[in-house]
């Protein structure tokens, strides 16, 4: 059987004008995983990444400290199949329904990076409006199209994908949920109750022969436990 490593990237920037950016505790978060993998010894038959820039970072660091230790790792590929949905997107189309729900919401909105328990509970309210596929709004990717943007790049990996391939894949947590509801069978408001829980550069592993696919393992962040500096644990 082959293996697909789902990886969440590390720690973006959270508050700052461009989330899109690993902090510096995401880009440790990465070495860590690189060096940890270069331990395991893992062969990695392929690389992908979304288009990101987080994602991206997080593989160039990690795949980096892989290679500095002396393994072979193959030149990294980009696909935007394994982007993060657009969250500002999916706030914005639904800002005046979340201001009817919490009147607060702009001014927490604003300053998200002190108010992380509040925004997250916002956050959770869209999500569960924008999943539910009830509250269409003009011009929003749905959920379902995203659903079906991450199943196509996943169906173009196994057809290219021998049966013993290992394939690390650098992408995000929203997208890390869409496979898993795919392959689980979840509803997708159970599947991100699970998103909450996925820490920065953690690994998600797929078994697979042929077309068929099985979650192996979860948001494994071992790498990260043993140094035993929870500042490296982060979900966001």
């Amino acid at each position: 059987m082959g293996s697909i490593y789902l990886i969440r990237h590390g720690q973006a920037s959270f508050g700052a004008d461009d989330y899109d950016v690993l902090s510096a505790t995401g880009v440790r978060q990465a070495q860590v995983l690189g060096e940890h993998l270069a331990g395991l010894g893992l062969r990695l038959d392929r690389c992908l990444a979304g288009d990101l820039q987080r994602q991206r970072h997080t593989a160039s660091e990690a795949l980096g400290r892989m290679r500095e230790a002396g393994l072979e790792v193959p030149e990294l590929e980009i696909d935007a199949a394994f982007n993060e949905f657009e969250a500002d997107a999916v706030i914005r189309a639904h800002l005046d329904d979340l201001l009817q729900h919490e009147p607060q919401a702009l001014h927490i909105l604003r300053n998200a990076a002190q108010h992380r328990g509040e925004f997250q509970r916002l956050f959770s309210y869209v999500i569960a409006r924008w999943v539910s596929g009830e509250h269409h709004k003009d011009g929003l990717v749905s959920w379902q199209e995203f659903l079906d943007t991450v199943h196509d790049g996943l169906q173009r990996l196994l057809r290219q994908a021998s049966g013993k391939d290992n394939i690390a894949v650098f992408t995000s947590g929203g997208t890390i949920t869409a496979v898993l509801q795919q392959i689980v069978g979840m509803p997708a408001i159970k599947a991100f109750e699970l998103n909450w829980q996925i820490v920065n550069t953690s690994l998600s592993r797929l078994k697979f022969r042929g077309d068929e696919v099985s979650l192996a393992s979860f948001n494994s962040h071992v790498h990260l436990e043993l140094l035993r500096a929870p500042e490296l644990i982060t979900y966001r």
